[in-house]
């Protein structure tokens, strides 16, 4: 049986490549897969194996994957083709045989108003319906979408957002990469769903205060009305589609749907997820 990982000259598919080593997976055991296998050569000299996989050319997962194998889905970063992509890898690898998906989705994506839980719902109902063993990785933020708020503090000493008084409870890649590694290596969670999130939500008052200690200089949260920022990111020249995500994401956040705290990512690592400045330092 092999673990077979997908779009792993990603962050998070890296990640959870080495999280399989430091777990105790034998190297020969992982096959590490991407669009483009040149890109996996730092993977490879860890001793894994390596293989083209591309999530809109179903042969190129059935030449992978072998009856009994964990094939641990990566959702893609295309919006808009993620249920197309989807659902090509899982219904190639029904065929292939394959032992259980571990995917990862977006937080209560079957029931919730978040912008990007459509896609993760739809691959999460085809996955069910396979009847393929599964565990869903419901991921919360990652700390690390934020690492570019800091160098945009620097210069006028401050983040702003439409957000109001949201809260993201987020936790660092490598923490939801040790979950999935965590899940992989484990077959009695299958069937199971997890809500992953930070053990901490935190606002954005809180964000800007732990950017202004990393870099040595005050940062304040000026909070904007959606309509005012919409504005301000048009005047940057974003086009009307970016614009309306940003502000529609914010939206998300003052709703409320990416704080809460369900304890479910410490409970599968074993350990509490990372801090927001430990988090954010180390993305530097």
């Amino acid at each position: 049986m092999s673990y077979i990982v997908t779009a792993t000259s990603g962050h998070l598919g890296r990640l959870i490549v080495e999280a399989l080593l430091a777990r105790g997976a034998a190297p020969d055991s992982i096959v590490a897969t991407a669009r483009n296998v040149d890109k996996l050569s730092a993977l490879a000299a860890l001793g894994v194996r390596t293989a083209v996989l591309d999530y809109s050319k179903p042969e190129t997962v059935t030449a992978v994957v072998e009856p009994g194998d964990v094939l641990m889905l990566v959702s893609g970063s295309e919006v808009g083709q993620r249920v197309p992509q989807h659902t090509t890898v899982i219904a190639a690898a029904q065929s292939a045989g394959v032992g259980r998906i571990v995917y990862t989705s977006a937080p209560k994506a079957t029931t919730s108003a978040l912008l990007l839980a459509p896609e993760h719902k739809a691959t999460e109902e085809f996955l069910i319906a396979s009847g393929v063993p599964f565990t869903i990785l419901r991921n919360g933020w990652y700390t690390e979408n934020y690492t570019g708020e800091i160098e945009k503090a620097r210069q006028p000493g401050e983040i702003v957002a439409s957000v109001g008084d949201g809260r993201v409870a987020s936790a660092s890649r490598a923490d939801y990469a040790d979950a999935a590694a965590a899940a992989i290596l484990d077959d009695s969670l299958a069937g199971q769903t997890f809500e992953l999130s930070g053990d901490h939500a935190w606002d954005f008052a809180e964000l800007a205060a732990t950017i202004g200690t990393l870099i040595g200089s005050p940062v304040a949260f000026r909070n904007l009305a959606p309509a005012e920022h919409a504005e301000l990111l048009t005047s940057f020249g974003l086009d009307a589609g970016t614009v309306g995500f940003v502000v529609g994401l914010d939206a998300n956040i003052r709703d409320g749907l990416l704080g809460e705290t369900s304890g479910d990512l410490a409970r599968l690592t074993g350990r509490p997820t990372t801090p927001l400045a430990e988090g954010l330092a180390a993305s530097l």
